[in-house]
């Protein structure tokens, strides 16, 4: 027997009240559903229904099965969902939101190779350097450059460390000395990431402690590659992730300070909504990102 149509039945059956309504929105007859269902009981060996000639009830083991005969038909469902979308070329639109420097340095040639892979998809992309919510704000996908972070109803993929480093001119360390302790810290030209939740507190560890030292400077911006233009222009000490001040480091117009004290380690994650992640632009994007910043 086919034993999916006899579960889809009985749980039709028990959902609806009775074999007439689970029959009518089936679209067959009722003596087809009880067919289904009797079968499914004599293949079980176990009463599924109680049968009576005003209502249909579930049995105390046929509502456990039930339960389990719910979950099991929507992973079948999505199941078919899923190999049905990869069969398909994606098409439409694809919203996807990132921080402004990935964005400028690795994103934009890596979406115009996304795009000549798959030409039937529109991509809009956006840069900005602040934490969004993508249900509240339609995006299918979110790029985030941050710790990881749990949240009801989305799904959060960390596709690689993205390391944090103390950086400055080397101008400015000749002037103003290296500071050997966090708390030195508050007494130097900072340069501070104007969005960061903490405001201008600087979170950084130490092999046994954690710090959070409260800095000042004279400038504070929203976007990393003015924090590193600032001080290799010589303004003060800033924290970035690596591959913002990479290229100036090899240039020698800044220094990575050698202290035993680091900002934590953040993360390059997707982020998307939970129920968007059988969509096959979903599937695919987050493959192609994967595949290429791992």
């Amino acid at each position: 027997m086919d034993k999916l149509a006899g579960m889809r039945a009985f749980t039709q059956v028990v959902a609806s009240g009775g074999f007439a309504a689970a029959a009518r929105k089936m679209g067959v007859s009722r003596s087809t559903v009880n067919k289904l269902v009797i079968n499914l009981e004599n293949e079980l060996q176990i009463q599924l229904l109680q049968r009576s000639t005003r209502q249909v009830n579930p049995t105390p083991t046929g509502l456990v099965y039930y339960e389990r005969c719910i979950n099991i038909l929507a992973e079948v469902e999505a199941t078919e969902i899923a190999v049905s979308q990869l069969q398909q070329q994606p098409k439409g639109t694809l919203k996807i939101n990132a921080p402004m420097s990935f964005g400028t340095l690795y994103l934009g040639k890596a979406i115009a190779d996304f795009m000549v892979e798959y030409p039937e998809l529109q991509v809009q992309l956006t840069l900005e350097d602040r934490f969004i919510d993508p249900i509240a704000e339609g995006y299918d996908i979110v790029i985030r450059i941050a710790q990881p972070q749990e949240n009801r109803g989305l799904v959060s993929q960390v596709i690689a460390p993205v390391p944090r480093v103390l950086c400055a001119s080397d101008s400015y360390l000749e002037k103003h000395g290296i500071p050997n302790h966090p708390q030195d810290l508050s007494n130097h030209s900072c340069l501070h990431y104007g969005q960061i939740i903490t405001g201008n507190q600087w979170h950084l560890v130490t092999k046994d402690e954690e710090h959070r030292v409260n800095v000042k400077g004279v400038m504070c911006s929203n976007n990393g590659e003015v924090l590193k233009d600032a001080a290799i222009n010589g303004l003060g000490i800033a924290l970035l992730p690596m591959f913002i001040i990479e290229s100036a480091v090899k240039q020698g117009l800044l220094i990575v300070l050698d202290v035993d004290y680091q900002p934590p380690e953040i993360a390059l994650c997707l982020v998307y909504p939970l129920n968007r992640h059988l969509t096959t632009k979903i599937k695919i994007f987050s493959k192609f990102f994967k595949d290429r910043f791992s």
